[in-house]
């Protein structure tokens, strides 16, 4: 699963964070070109997706056209407008309801689009575009003159590959904090559903490691348990900022959870992240993600090794 490429988040100052919603498909911040000619409410469109501009394209290089007669100046003129008039005449014909265009589209075309009943819309960003094809199964098309019947979407989407998210708050400081939180949410699920392991949650995991580090380098001798006693303080920094994050005492907690993760049996034994009381958090089912801590248990293992192998 993309993130990047299935879920847009769009932020929107006004309103309160409880007003925050998710909608099927994309939503994009962009008007049509045209709001009183082209139409805003669609159903069962079609729709297509271009990569091209729909107005006279403009060279690259400077370009000096000498003009002798003065109907040159609008035999000049005729030409670009037969030119899009061309373009539009191609789109057209497939009989679309909305054209997007990740480039401009000139008055003309817009003229031709409204005359037609067709709502238009431009100079879109790559990555809205290549959503809206995700979501609805449409081809971006490069050229107007390649454009084929099966490009042309219907829009029907019962369960679309897309969706988005409208952010509501009252600032924007507020709605790009809240967006980095949703970010961090969001990979945290997406590596859940690739590689499903969770384990408990609220520091239990972390301390049951690190009380179970502590016990083997009671059984080594010499400079060879320091790297448990590193790694056994180490795992204990994830339960001391959750209880600082709860605002307790974190002395106190502390204490009170290795006390408990010395007996036997109490490896459920954690901080629950609202109240921050001490509890047992599968009773509570307060998960945590496993596959970092694997893959740091697996790099501790092999940092021991080395230092064993050197001293």
């Amino acid at each position: 699963m993309d993130i990047q490429k299935y879920i847009k988040v769009e932020k929107v100052p006004g309103g309160q964070l409880e007003d925050s919603v998710v909608r099927k498909g994309v939503m994009i911040n962009k008007d049509v070109i045209a709001p009183g000619k082209m139409r805003r409410k669609i159903f069962n469109q079609r729709i297509i997706l271009l990569d091209w501009p729909l107005e006279y394209k403009k060279c690259e290089n400077q370009t000096n056209a000498e003009l002798l007669k003065e109907e040159d100046w609008g035999v000049l003129l005729q030409l670009e407008e037969e030119y899009i008039e061309r373009l539009c005449v191609q789109i057209l014909k497939f009989k679309p309801d909305v054209v997007i265009t990740e480039k401009g589209l000139s008055d003309l075309a817009c003229h031709y689009f409204s005359k037609a009943g067709v709502s238009g819309m431009r100079r879109l960003r790559k990555t809205h575009n290549n959503r809206i094809a995700k979501a609805c199964g449409a081809v971006i098309v490069n050229r107007p003159d390649e454009l084929q019947q099966s490009d042309v979407v219907i829009v029907d989407c019962k369960e679309p590959k897309a969706c988005t998210v409208l952010l509501r708050g009252p600032s924007k400081d507020l709605l790009n904090e809240v967006e980095r939180n949703l970010q961090d949410a969001m990979s945290v699920a997406r590596n859940i559903l690739k590689n499903p392991k969770l384990g408990p949650g609220g520091g239990a995991t972390q301390l049951t490691v690190s009380a179970t580090l502590k016990q083997k380098s009671s059984s080594v001798e010499g400079i060879e348990k320091w790297p448990y006693e590193a790694a056994a303080i180490a795992f204990e920094a994830i339960p001391r900022t959750v209880a600082q994050n709860c605002g307790v005492n974190v002395i106190r907690t502390m204490t009170a959870l290795q006390g408990k993760h010395a007996e036997v049996e109490k490896s459920w034994i954690g901080i629950d992240g609202n109240t921050g009381v001490i509890t047992d958090v599968k009773e509570k089912q307060i998960g945590g993600y496993l596959f970092g801590l694997l893959l740091l248990l697996s790099f501790i293992s092999f940092a021991i090794s080395i230092f064993t192998f050197v001293g």
